[in-house]
Protein backbone atom coordinates (compact mmCIF):
# COMPACT_ATOMS: atom_id res chain seq x y z
CA UNK A 1 0.00 0.00 0.00
CA UNK A 2 1.55 3.01 -1.20
CA UNK A 3 2.05 6.29 1.60
CA UNK A 4 -0.02 8.91 0.64
CA UNK A 5 -1.99 11.82 2.46
CA UNK A 6 -5.57 12.98 2.50
CA UNK A 7 -6.07 16.44 2.16
CA UNK A 8 -5.75 18.75 5.23
CA UNK A 9 -8.09 21.57 4.33
CA UNK A 10 -11.66 20.93 3.08
CA UNK A 11 -12.77 24.06 1.95
CA UNK A 12 -16.36 25.18 2.07
CA UNK A 13 -18.56 27.83 0.66
CA UNK A 14 -21.04 29.30 3.16
CA UNK A 15 -24.93 30.24 1.72
CA UNK A 16 -23.74 34.07 2.04
CA UNK A 17 -20.50 32.91 -0.06
CA UNK A 18 -18.30 33.17 3.27
CA UNK A 19 -15.26 31.14 2.04
CA UNK A 20 -14.83 28.48 4.96
CA UNK A 21 -12.43 25.88 5.86
CA UNK A 22 -11.96 23.08 7.98
CA UNK A 23 -9.00 21.62 8.99
CA UNK A 24 -8.10 18.01 9.48
CA UNK A 25 -4.48 16.61 10.28
CA UNK A 26 -3.36 14.61 7.31
CA UNK A 27 -3.53 10.58 8.05
CA UNK A 28 -1.34 8.84 6.23
CA UNK A 29 -1.98 5.03 4.70
CA UNK A 30 0.45 2.60 7.18
CA UNK A 31 1.21 5.21 9.77
CA UNK A 32 -1.89 5.45 11.81
CA UNK A 33 -4.49 3.07 12.77
CA UNK A 34 -6.64 3.75 9.62
CA UNK A 35 -10.25 3.91 10.26
CA UNK A 36 -10.28 3.82 13.95
CA UNK A 37 -8.31 7.03 13.64
CA UNK A 38 -11.27 8.57 11.04
CA UNK A 39 -13.77 7.90 13.86
CA UNK A 40 -11.43 10.14 16.31
CA UNK A 41 -11.50 12.70 13.76
CA UNK A 42 -15.68 12.63 13.27
CA UNK A 43 -15.97 12.71 17.04
CA UNK A 44 -13.37 15.51 17.28
CA UNK A 45 -15.35 17.74 13.99
CA UNK A 46 -18.32 16.75 16.70
CA UNK A 47 -17.10 17.97 19.86
CA UNK A 48 -16.10 21.10 18.08
CA UNK A 49 -19.15 22.06 16.93
CA UNK A 50 -19.23 20.40 13.58
CA UNK A 51 -22.09 18.35 13.50
CA UNK A 52 -24.03 20.27 10.97
CA UNK A 53 -27.40 19.33 12.76
CA UNK A 54 -26.78 15.68 12.91
CA UNK A 55 -27.95 14.13 16.22
CA UNK A 56 -25.06 11.95 16.77
CA UNK A 57 -21.41 12.37 16.61
CA UNK A 58 -19.89 11.82 12.57
CA UNK A 59 -18.80 8.21 12.71
CA UNK A 60 -16.48 7.99 9.37
CA UNK A 61 -16.43 4.51 9.36
CA UNK A 62 -20.28 4.31 8.68
CA UNK A 63 -19.47 5.91 5.39
CA UNK A 64 -16.34 3.92 4.17
CA UNK A 65 -16.65 1.18 2.01
CA UNK A 66 -15.58 -2.30 2.76
CA UNK A 67 -12.22 -1.59 1.09
CA UNK A 68 -11.18 0.12 4.17
CA UNK A 69 -7.98 2.23 4.05
CA UNK A 70 -7.76 3.02 0.20
CA UNK A 71 -11.01 4.67 0.73
CA UNK A 72 -10.02 7.13 3.74
CA UNK A 73 -9.44 10.33 1.20
CA UNK A 74 -12.68 9.55 -0.26
CA UNK A 75 -14.72 9.69 3.16
CA UNK A 76 -13.05 12.84 4.25
CA UNK A 77 -13.91 14.37 1.04
CA UNK A 78 -17.47 13.42 0.92
CA UNK A 79 -17.58 14.64 5.12
CA UNK A 80 -18.11 18.03 3.71
CA UNK A 81 -21.08 17.30 2.55
CA UNK A 82 -22.69 16.26 5.58
CA UNK A 83 -20.61 19.51 7.66
CA UNK A 84 -22.50 22.49 7.29
CA UNK A 85 -20.89 24.57 10.33
CA UNK A 86 -17.06 25.23 9.75
CA UNK A 87 -14.28 27.63 11.38
CA UNK A 88 -14.13 30.68 9.78
CA UNK A 89 -10.95 31.67 10.03
CA UNK A 90 -10.09 35.30 11.62
CA UNK A 91 -13.54 35.95 12.35
CA UNK A 92 -13.36 38.85 15.71
CA UNK A 93 -16.62 36.68 16.85
CA UNK A 94 -18.66 33.59 16.14
CA UNK A 95 -20.25 33.79 12.51
CA UNK A 96 -23.53 35.05 12.96
CA UNK A 97 -25.96 32.53 12.03
CA UNK A 98 -29.47 32.45 10.05
CA UNK A 99 -32.44 32.96 12.32
CA UNK A 100 -32.96 30.31 14.76
CA UNK A 101 -32.12 28.62 17.69
CA UNK A 102 -28.15 27.70 18.21
CA UNK A 103 -26.71 25.20 21.37
CA UNK A 104 -24.42 27.13 22.99
CA UNK A 105 -24.12 24.62 25.74
CA UNK A 106 -26.01 22.67 28.12
CA UNK A 107 -28.72 24.18 29.07
CA UNK A 108 -27.68 27.67 27.15
CA UNK A 109 -29.42 28.45 23.96
CA UNK A 110 -29.36 31.14 21.36
CA UNK A 111 -32.53 32.34 20.14
CA UNK A 112 -32.28 34.72 16.34
CA UNK A 113 -34.45 37.27 16.19
CA UNK A 114 -36.73 35.92 18.58
CA UNK A 115 -38.31 38.90 20.28
CA UNK A 116 -38.66 40.64 16.83
CA UNK A 117 -42.15 40.81 16.03
CA UNK A 118 -42.82 42.15 19.58
CA UNK A 119 -39.94 45.25 19.56
CA UNK A 120 -42.03 48.07 19.35
CA UNK A 121 -44.43 46.89 21.95
CA UNK A 122 -41.63 45.82 24.05
CA UNK A 123 -40.24 49.16 24.05
CA UNK A 124 -43.67 50.89 24.08
CA UNK A 125 -44.31 48.98 27.78
CA UNK A 126 -40.31 50.17 28.48
CA UNK A 127 -41.44 53.59 28.22
CA UNK A 128 -43.99 53.80 31.03
CA UNK A 129 -41.76 51.26 33.01
CA UNK A 130 -38.88 54.41 32.95
CA UNK A 131 -41.24 56.90 33.43
CA UNK A 132 -41.54 55.76 36.72
CA UNK A 133 -38.08 54.32 37.49
CA UNK A 134 -35.66 56.20 35.58
CA UNK A 135 -32.42 54.50 34.53
CA UNK A 136 -29.20 55.56 36.51
CA UNK A 137 -25.91 54.67 36.70
CA UNK A 138 -25.29 52.55 39.74
CA UNK A 139 -22.13 52.24 41.40
CA UNK A 140 -20.31 49.01 42.35
CA UNK A 141 -19.35 48.49 46.28
CA UNK A 142 -16.13 49.54 45.54
CA UNK A 143 -17.60 52.95 44.35
CA UNK A 144 -16.87 53.15 40.60
CA UNK A 145 -20.10 54.24 38.68
CA UNK A 146 -21.03 51.66 36.09
CA UNK A 147 -21.09 52.58 32.30
CA UNK A 148 -24.79 50.92 31.82
CA UNK A 149 -27.34 52.86 33.22
CA UNK A 150 -30.03 50.42 34.88
CA UNK A 151 -33.47 50.14 36.13
CA UNK A 152 -36.26 47.37 37.14
CA UNK A 153 -39.93 46.19 37.35
CA UNK A 154 -41.21 43.49 39.05
CA UNK A 155 -41.83 42.58 42.63
CA UNK A 156 -38.03 43.31 43.21
CA UNK A 157 -35.33 44.61 41.09
CA UNK A 158 -31.31 44.05 41.38
CA UNK A 159 -29.59 47.40 43.05
CA UNK A 160 -25.85 47.61 43.60
CA UNK A 161 -24.25 50.39 45.50
CA UNK A 162 -21.50 51.22 48.38
CA UNK A 163 -23.16 48.55 50.67
CA UNK A 164 -23.30 45.73 47.81
CA UNK A 165 -25.29 43.50 45.51
CA UNK A 166 -28.99 42.89 46.41
CA UNK A 167 -32.64 42.46 45.12
CA UNK A 168 -34.71 44.93 46.96
CA UNK A 169 -38.45 45.74 46.55
CA UNK A 170 -38.13 49.66 46.81
CA UNK A 171 -36.49 51.56 44.28
CA UNK A 172 -33.79 53.57 45.87
CA UNK A 173 -34.15 56.36 43.63
CA UNK A 174 -37.85 56.98 44.21
CA UNK A 175 -38.45 55.64 47.43
CA UNK A 176 -41.35 53.40 45.69
CA UNK A 177 -41.94 50.01 44.47
CA UNK A 178 -40.85 48.94 41.20
CA UNK A 179 -43.45 49.44 38.38
CA UNK A 180 -44.77 46.29 38.20
CA UNK A 181 -43.71 44.02 34.90
CA UNK A 182 -45.72 44.18 31.82
CA UNK A 183 -47.19 41.16 30.85
CA UNK A 184 -45.42 40.80 27.58
CA UNK A 185 -42.25 40.74 28.77
CA UNK A 186 -43.06 37.82 31.15
CA UNK A 187 -45.54 36.26 28.63
CA UNK A 188 -42.35 36.33 25.79
CA UNK A 189 -39.49 35.38 28.49
CA UNK A 190 -41.89 31.92 29.44
CA UNK A 191 -41.93 31.57 25.50
CA UNK A 192 -38.23 31.78 25.44
CA UNK A 193 -37.35 29.59 28.50
CA UNK A 194 -39.78 26.84 26.93
CA UNK A 195 -38.36 27.04 23.50
CA UNK A 196 -34.92 26.34 25.16
CA UNK A 197 -36.18 23.57 27.38
CA UNK A 198 -37.14 25.07 30.61
CA UNK A 199 -41.06 25.02 30.47
CA UNK A 200 -43.25 27.05 33.52
CA UNK A 201 -40.42 29.44 33.68
CA UNK A 202 -42.02 32.68 36.25
CA UNK A 203 -39.86 35.57 35.84
CA UNK A 204 -40.36 37.70 39.01
CA UNK A 205 -37.50 40.21 38.15
CA UNK A 206 -36.83 42.27 34.63
CA UNK A 207 -33.46 43.85 34.86
CA UNK A 208 -33.19 46.46 32.60
CA UNK A 209 -29.99 48.10 31.10
CA UNK A 210 -28.93 50.65 28.38
CA UNK A 211 -25.62 50.69 26.91
CA UNK A 212 -24.29 53.45 24.82
CA UNK A 213 -21.51 53.75 22.84
CA UNK A 214 -18.20 52.13 24.57
CA UNK A 215 -20.83 51.16 27.76
CA UNK A 216 -19.67 47.50 28.65
CA UNK A 217 -20.36 44.63 31.09
CA UNK A 218 -17.66 42.98 32.85
CA UNK A 219 -17.55 39.18 33.52
CA UNK A 220 -19.56 38.16 36.23
CA UNK A 221 -22.15 35.59 37.88
CA UNK A 222 -25.55 35.89 38.15
CA UNK A 223 -25.54 34.42 41.63
CA UNK A 224 -27.93 36.74 43.84
CA UNK A 225 -31.16 35.37 43.17
CA UNK A 226 -32.21 32.26 45.92
CA UNK A 227 -33.63 30.30 43.05
CA UNK A 228 -30.78 29.33 41.04
CA UNK A 229 -32.74 26.60 39.23
CA UNK A 230 -34.83 29.20 37.10
CA UNK A 231 -32.97 30.42 33.91
CA UNK A 232 -31.75 33.91 32.93
CA UNK A 233 -33.52 34.82 29.56
CA UNK A 234 -32.15 37.80 27.71
CA UNK A 235 -33.26 40.17 25.67
CA UNK A 236 -31.38 42.62 23.53
CA UNK A 237 -33.02 45.62 21.14
CA UNK A 238 -31.40 48.17 19.87
CA UNK A 239 -27.53 48.02 18.19
CA UNK A 240 -25.60 44.83 17.99
CA UNK A 241 -23.83 43.90 20.77
CA UNK A 242 -20.88 41.41 21.44
CA UNK A 243 -22.59 39.14 24.17
CA UNK A 244 -19.52 37.51 26.18
CA UNK A 245 -20.02 34.00 27.25
CA UNK A 246 -17.83 32.21 29.44
CA UNK A 247 -17.51 28.92 31.47
CA UNK A 248 -17.67 28.39 35.26
CA UNK A 249 -14.52 30.10 35.88
CA UNK A 250 -13.25 33.77 34.98
CA UNK A 251 -10.46 32.97 33.67
CA UNK A 252 -11.95 30.60 31.37
CA UNK A 253 -11.69 32.96 27.72
CA UNK A 254 -15.19 33.65 26.47
CA UNK A 255 -17.09 32.89 23.46
CA UNK A 256 -17.92 36.10 21.70
CA UNK A 257 -21.17 36.21 20.17
CA UNK A 258 -22.78 38.66 18.35
CA UNK A 259 -26.04 40.05 19.05
CA UNK A 260 -28.73 41.81 17.15
CA UNK A 261 -32.28 43.57 17.67
CA UNK A 262 -34.70 40.97 18.59
CA UNK A 263 -31.81 37.89 19.34
CA UNK A 264 -32.35 36.15 22.96
CA UNK A 265 -30.70 34.54 24.81
CA UNK A 266 -31.70 31.90 27.55
CA UNK A 267 -29.14 30.20 30.14
CA UNK A 268 -29.74 27.91 32.94
CA UNK A 269 -29.66 24.52 34.22
CA UNK A 270 -25.58 23.06 34.20
CA UNK A 271 -25.16 26.61 32.57
CA UNK A 272 -26.78 28.55 35.01
CA UNK A 273 -23.75 30.07 36.91
CA UNK A 274 -21.70 31.05 33.79
CA UNK A 275 -19.63 33.83 33.68
CA UNK A 276 -20.89 36.55 30.82
CA UNK A 277 -20.59 39.99 30.07
CA UNK A 278 -20.68 42.32 27.34
CA UNK A 279 -17.92 43.94 24.70
CA UNK A 280 -17.65 47.66 24.94
CA UNK A 281 -20.68 48.81 22.35
CA UNK A 282 -20.16 49.98 18.77
CA UNK A 283 -21.28 52.61 17.72
CA UNK A 284 -24.49 53.17 15.06
CA UNK A 285 -27.72 54.43 14.42
CA UNK A 286 -30.90 52.21 15.08
CA UNK A 287 -33.77 52.94 13.52
CA UNK A 288 -35.80 52.47 17.18
CA UNK A 289 -33.67 53.10 19.64
CA UNK A 290 -30.89 55.54 17.84
CA UNK A 291 -27.24 55.33 19.59
CA UNK A 292 -27.97 52.82 22.13
CA UNK A 293 -28.88 49.01 23.39
CA UNK A 294 -31.09 47.86 25.65
CA UNK A 295 -31.53 44.62 27.18
CA UNK A 296 -34.39 43.32 29.23
CA UNK A 297 -32.86 40.23 31.84
CA UNK A 298 -35.67 38.06 33.23
CA UNK A 299 -34.92 36.22 35.69
CA UNK A 300 -36.72 34.73 39.50
CA UNK A 301 -34.91 36.73 41.83
CA UNK A 302 -37.32 35.01 44.74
Amino acid sequence: MTASAVPQDLDQTGPNGDHHIARVDAVHHGELAGAAQLAEIGWALHANGFHGGIAQPINLLQIMSAEGLDRRAEALLRLKFLVDVTLELFAPADTTPAAGSERLAPGAVLLRAFAAPQAVALLQDLQEVTARSPLRCMTTRGGHRMSVAMSNCGTTGWVSDSTGYRYDAIDPLTAACWPAMPARFRELAAAAAEAAGFRGFLPDACLISRYEPGARLSLHQDKDESDLDSPIVSISLGLPAVFLFGGHHRAERPRRLPLAHGDVVVWGGPSRLRFHGVSPLGDGEHPLLGRCRVNLSLRKAR
